[in-house]
């Protein structure tokens, strides 16, 4: 009797792809359901427009979108010892005091020279930080105390944190289109943005079609954008994220499965909060919960909860291009970004979107 095939290891390498500079969206499309969208849940590609999405998708089908809301995270100020600072907040932390609110801060901080613990920078010429010192996981970032609520401070002089591939300052236009029409939780620095795409239009053809809708919340951190060093992708450390997962989201997908719908991530945000859940219960079922996720999901993951994904374009060598190459398969995944560079698809978070099916097992 032959032994089956050891499964494909793959490398750094088998994620990459050239795009050319052109194709990387600056700005969003006009109108927000009129960008393109690449069906990808056949053997070949197939062209069509984001108003064709409730078509595509069955009455019964359960959309679960991310209801994140991106915070203007992105501050500029100068050390009072002097030098420029640039700070992006990742993560504002649960109040120590009821009746104070929030006031303390993860942080990114781009400085000449890192500030020490008890020093103060000056943000935006308008409120003073106290440094406490390094934070997370691997000290990476700084332990910021703010002088009243950082969401209010940050409302009234951050900026919109748009990608680092995006070469302009941000304006009126990114404060209304680099959120979801139905952001409803402030504390994401990216935004999640599959969802972007949706307007009162299509929300509404989703309705007549019969298509449901449920919330889950992950913050989306800056981590998304880190890039993966080592060619052994096994190695890679993967960023850590809140999200929380609610009684009536995991009734409804429960209800969902049990009448043979399908569960429709929005977005690799609301997949790896619906994975992580899965992963967590004894049955593999999505139930309530929160927490943090440091999910890697790579080729070989078992996926228990998704079973269509409409996503954006991803960076080449991504920990994202690796999700959906585990969903969707590799060879597939990569058959259909040849076919959008081809058709000159626009790339990235204001860029334009694919829907994916899930692949059947063994398919690499």
């Amino acid at each position: 009797m032959s032994c089956p095939p050891a499964p494909r290891e793959f490398t750094l390498a088998d994620f990459d792809f050239e795009l050319p500079d052109e194709l990387i969206a600056q700005h969003p499309a006009a109108e927000r359901s009129a960008s393109r969208l690449l069906d990808g849940t056949g053997e070949r590609p197939v062209d069509r427009i984001f108003r064709d999405l409730p078509g595509l998708l069955e009455p019964g089908d359960l959309l679960v979108f991310n209801d994140t809301r991106v915070i203007k995270a992105r501050l500029f100020g100068a050390k009072r010892s002097g030098g420029a600072v640039e700070a992006l907040v990742e993560r504002v932390l649960p109040a120590t005091d009821a009746q104070a609110g929030p006031r303390e801060v993860w942080a990114h901080l781009r400085a000449s020279k890192s500030p020490r613990p008890g020093s103060e920078i000056l943000f935006a010429d308008a409120f003073v930080a106290q440094v406490l010192g390094r934070a997370g996981p691997d000290g990476a970032l700084f332990h910021l105390r703010f002088p009243e609520d950082p969401f209010a401070l940050l409302a009234r002089h951050g900026h919109v944190p748009l990608p680092p591939y995006i070469t302009h300052a941000d304006d009126a236009d990114d404060e209304r289109r680099y959120q979801t029409v139905f952001a409803a939780r402030p504390g994401a620095v990216a935004a999640p943005t599959a969802a972007l795409h949706f307007d009162e239009a299509v929300l509404a053809a989703l309705d007549a079609r019969g298509v449901r809708r449920a919330a889950v919340t992950l913050h989306v951190g800056a981590g998304t954008f880190q890039p993966v060093r080592s060619e052994r992708i096994a190695e890679h450390r993967m960023h850590s994220e809140w999200f929380e997962i609610g009684a009536a989201t995991a009734a409804a997908i429960a209800a969902t499965q049990a009448a043979g719908g399908r569960i429709v991530a929005v977005g690799t945000t609301s997949m790896r909060a619906l994975e992580s859940a899965a992963l967590r219960a004894p049955d593999g079922r999505v139930a309530p919960c929160s927490g943090e996720t440091d999910i890697f999901i790579t080729p070989g993951f078992a996926f228990g909860a998704v079973d269509r994904l409409l996503t954006n374009f991803h960076l080449p060598r991504s920990t994202l291009m690796m999700l959906v190459s585990a969903f969707a398969g590799h060879a597939h995944v990569m058959a259909l970004y040849r076919h959008a560079i081809e058709a000159r698809y626009r790339f990235f978070s204001y860029g334009d979107c694919m829907l994916l099916a899930r692949a059947p097992a063994g398919r690499a």
